[in-house]
């Protein structure tokens, strides 16, 4: 299926400035040190739990988000943790249950994608809506690490990039079915890479000769010979080349406008729905849909500004420099 990509504006050339939306990629520069959950004591105020509360971890990861939520609604609060990563909910299993039993709390985990919120709380939460829903939408540092996963061009492996492996199309599939122009438009829209044309003439050019990509050291290779780059950069030549893929692979833009559509509508009364972004595109999707419900008169913008980590926060954990926290409460 070609992408949707008729109201978008053909691409600069090469020539021209770089995109307008794009970002600093964050976590491939930081791969390697542990995951730290961004903006704890402001994703607290802002969903403002207390004990016995139905909270929500759309996004569960490791579980750092999710043990501040849980810690909140206890005692007798319920977390119902969800992410559409296998491995990444076992760990945060591992780490929530021996703390729920330890607070008198429940949770509950479940492998599903956050655009499916509203379809997971008919199932798991018996009529009962949540006062606070959390959706992290940054890439654990996890994934970086474990080379078979196909997201770091820091290892040779399979051009995987699947949050969820249970999903049909990896990245490198993708790369064969999509055409030159398609695969322009990805990478320039998606990850702001302004060379876009001259990898996907690479990648096509390489298909044809019979030699598709198909690992993540085989894509590095083309993305610097397609720039023409030597020696080092501060940022890595194919960090926006693996970001656009990764984001396409996932339908990332895709699942944030469904769980925007469908997440403020299940919150309790007076319920906070909390979302950090650290992509400009993201955010810009967070903003636009929040401002649009609280113009309804039925929610609440609860800062009308993001809220930006600490220059602390910075320092410790450089991954966090480009987060954006936003609120939204249900009157």
């Amino acid at each position: 299926m070609p992408m949707n990509v008729s109201a978008l504006p053909p691409p600069h050339s090469d020539s021209d400035h770089e995109a307008e939306d794009a970002d600093e990629p964050a976590g491939e520069a930081e791969a390697g040190a542990p995951h730290v959950s961004v903006m704890p004591g402001e994703c607290l105020e802002l969903l403002a739990l207390k004990a016995g509360d139905l909270a929500v971890d759309c996004t569960s990861g490791a579980g750092g988000h999710g043990e501040l939520l849980l810690n909140a609604v206890a005692p007798g609060g319920r977390l119902i943790a969800l992410d559409c990563d296998p491995d990444a909910l076992e760990l945060s299993r591992q780490r929530l249950e021996p703390l729920a039993r330890e607070k008198n709390a429940r949770v509950d985990f479940v492998h599903a994608n956050f655009r499916d919120l509203a379809a997971v709380l008919a199932e798991h939460a018996a009529g009962h809506a949540p006062q606070g829903i959390l959706a992290d939408l940054g890439v654990s540092s996890m994934h970086f690490d474990r080379p078979e996963r196909g997201f770091s061009f820091r290892h040779d492996a399979p051009l995987d990039m699947r949050m969820d492996p249970s999903q049909p199309e990896t990245a490198a599939t993708l790369l064969q079915r999509l055409t030159e122009e398609e695969i322009a438009d990805l990478l320039f829209y998606q990850g702001g890479e302004r060379g876009s044309r001259r990898i996907a003439r690479r990648i096509v050019e390489a298909r044809e000769r019979g030699e598709a990509v198909a690992t993540t050291g085989q894509l590095e290779k083309l993305v610097r010979w397609a720039l023409k780059v030597r020696g080092h950069r501060r940022i890595h030549p194919a960090t926006r080349t693996f970001q656009a893929l990764r984001m396409a692979v996932n339908r990332e833009l895709e699942a944030l406008d469904a769980f925007l559509q469908a997440a403020p509508e299940t919150l309790a009364p007076g319920g906070s729905l909390a979302v950090i972004a650290f992509h400009s595109g993201e955010d810009r999707r967070v903003k636009q849909a929040f401002k649009a419900l609280a113009q309804s008169g039925r929610f609440l913008l609860i800062r009308k500004a993001a809220v930006r980590p600490s220059g602390e926060e910075c320092r410790a954990n450089p991954r966090s420099r480009s987060a954006k926290l936003r609120g939204l409460r249900r009157l």
